[in-house]
């Protein structure tokens, strides 16, 4: 097993801040049956560097806990990021276009029994993975590709260590 380095326990710890913030900030957008979760756009981060991986899904549990999220929320939304940003990172030398798929997958086939079953949405199973992976198709394959093409020309500022850790 490789040796955890500073430099990607920095990079999990700010990727994990910032998706914390972006839920917070946006809450009203953030948990609901209609839901676009803007932090989701960081879910193109495992493309750039393997510390996405525990950064998202640290970010999503603390967003999950600290908006308010009930336990199912907190445990299946979380796995949900976790797989997303796992699946996210082996495509990466695929094709970087492929990288937002297993994210907007996963929450699209997740989420919608969590709202139904935790939250008792009344909407209908196929109403909710239609209007979840409507949010996280805008979230993630609209603003986390913009989000991709704008840090690729960045991408040994941001990420410097990057090729190192994989």
């Amino acid at each position: 097993m490789k040796k955890l380095s500073s430099s990607m326990l920095t990079q999990s710890a700010a990727i994990a801040a910032v998706y914390v913030a972006l839920t917070l900030a946006f809450a009203p957008i953030s948990f609901s049956a209609v839901q676009i979760r803007v932090s989701e756009a960081l879910c193109i981060l495992p493309y750039f560097t393997p510390a996405a991986i525990p950064g998202l899904t640290l970010g999503c549990l603390l967003g999950n806990i600290l908006g308010g999220a009930v336990l199912p929320d907190i445990v299946f939304g979380t796995f949900a990021t976790f797989m997303g940003a796992l699946l996210s990172y082996k495509l990466r030398n695929v094709s970087k276009w492929l990288v937002c798929v297993p994210p907007i997958l996963s929450n699209t086939l997740i989420i919608p029994f969590v709202l139904r079953y935790a939250y008792g949405a009344e909407e209908v199973l196929p109403f909710l993975m239609f209007t979840v992976g409507l949010g996280e198709l805008l979230a993630i394959g609209v603003l986390g590709n913009i989000l991709m093409v704008a840090m690729e020309s960045r991408r040994g500022f941001l990420f410097p260590l990057a090729k190192e850790q994989q």
